[in-house]
């Protein structure tokens, strides 16, 4: 399934943004499908995808190391998803099929994603010692997600000090699936 991004006036292929994708096809055997990468379309030597290291807070890390993805247009087959970010449900609504989790209106949530870009919620809970983030979320169908408006949050990731600052910048196994 392709994703291509058309503009609407010109008929013409637009350049795909920089920013968190879902793989749909491999790139080679250390970016399989269905895996989260940071795509940066610019950089030397050129266009490539950043797969997670690891997760602060429920927000994936990317590798500092990227992978250049194959010159035959192989990024209008990325699926673009939401930002990680705190969302407000705007209408209520189960996270699948199967009814086990119930999202109300207007409850605050933190959007993450899985090693394979699927999306979870996770509910912060509010307490005397501030506002706590859970370490398990709840996934939700990709569809769903049409029901959270993201909210204005002033952010700063440079304030934490990186504690993986000297790890190598190689790639981890795939993942399997």
């Amino acid at each position: 399934m392709k994703y291509d991004r058309i503009d609407a006036l010109s008929g013409m292929k637009k350049k795909v943004a920089c920013g968190l994708y879902r793989t749909t096809k491999p790139i080679d055997e250390r970016i399989p499908a269905d895996t989260l990468v940071y795509y940066h379309n610019h950089g030397n030597p050129g266009p490539g995808v950043y797969p997670v290291e690891r997760w602060i807070h429920n927000k994936a890390v990317f590798m500092k190391g990227g992978v250049l993805i194959p010159t035959n247009g192989y990024e209008h087959t990325l699926k673009p998803l939401k930002p990680e970010a705190f969302y407000r449900v705007s209408e209520s609504f189960y996270c699948c099929e199967k009814h086990c989790r119930r999202f109300e209106k207007n409850t605050l949530v933190q959007l993450g994603y899985n090693g394979h870009g699927e999306a979870i919620l996770f509910v912060p809970v509010w307490s005397f010692e501030g506002l706590h983030l859970p370490e398990k979320g709840t996934r939700v169908d990709e569809e769903k997600l049409d029901k959270i408006e993201i909210l204005k949050v002033e952010a700063n990731f440079d304030a934490e000090p990186d504690p993986f600052a000297d790890f190598p910048d190689e790639l981890p196994p795939p993942l399997k699936h």
